[in-house]
């Protein structure tokens, strides 16, 4: 289900579980859902696996059953930068289905990530004869817009405290990650790979937004306590530390 052959050759059909994390089956008539359950595999990402990259042919519509996993591309300058991080429930790379392009990104896990994948001749099948299909794939590209807008926004900001905020909104995003919930599952280094900031900056943010009231640092994870100030910097006019405005 991927270029790298060792996640290919872990491919597996998916548990009722692992179905029941799938958020856009439940949209599916039954013929539908039927046909997509018998298409539907999934793998086993150890970290630094690539699921997705640069060039390679998309073959299958991706999703996060577990895990997280980070989207990024290389600049003509050689540096990385990261697009957006995928928690559990996420759902990815369909406009690059959609269009049958190579990838135009890669796609790493940054864990143990445990990844679902639909055939791209099952998706193509689905949008031909699903509206549940073809409305949740046009909000899912929708939303995509707005957050790679905001990822842009994100990686002009100075204040770390502020590309931090804006990150995990969007990785508390309902619509593209309904399986986050109000507790994310990450550490404090991944978070550091996804903002492109050093773990004692991040730390530093964290510590800031949890003494405004937004967050709740929590062991192995965070829970958003204000996802609006998160999104919009209600909190910007403070700074850490008692810098000036």
């Amino acid at each position: 289900m991927t270029q790298d052959a060792s996640l290919h050759q872990r491919r597996r059909p998916p548990t009722q579980a692992e179905l029941d994390g799938i958020p856009w089956l439940h949209r599916l008539l039954p013929a539908e859902r039927a046909r997509a359950v018998a298409a539907l595999v999934v793998g086993e990402a150890c970290a630094g696996d690539y699921v997705c990259r640069v060039g390679r042919p998309v073959t299958y519509w991706f999703g996060v059953v577990e895990g997280l996993l980070k989207m990024s591309a290389d600049n003509v300058d050689g540096l990385t930068m990261t697009f957006t991080g995928v928690p559990p429930g996420g759902w990815f790379g369909e406009g690059t289905v959609v269009k049958r392009e190579p990838y135009r990104y890669n796609i790493q896990a940054l864990r143990r990530s445990v990844v679902a994948g639909l055939p791209i001749d099952t998706f193509h099948w689905l949008l031909d004869h699903s509206i549940g299909f073809n409305r949740f794939v046009m909000n899912q590209l929708n939303e995509r817009l707005g957050q790679f807008i905001s990822a842009r926004e994100i990686d002009r900001m100075g204040r770390p405290d502020l590309r931090v905020a804006r990150s995990l909104a969007a990785l508390f995003n309902p619509v593209l990650y309904p399986g986050v919930g109000e507790v994310l599952r990450i550490t404090q280094q991944e978070l550091a790979y996804l903002v492109g900031l050093s773990r004692q900056r991040v730390n530093e943010a964290l510590a800031f937004l949890q003494a405004q009231g937004a967050i709740q640092v929590e062991y192995g994870g965070l829970r958003v306590l204000d996802l609006e100030a998160l999104r919009t910097s209600l909190f910007a006019q403070q700074h850490p530390h008692g810098a000036a405005a």
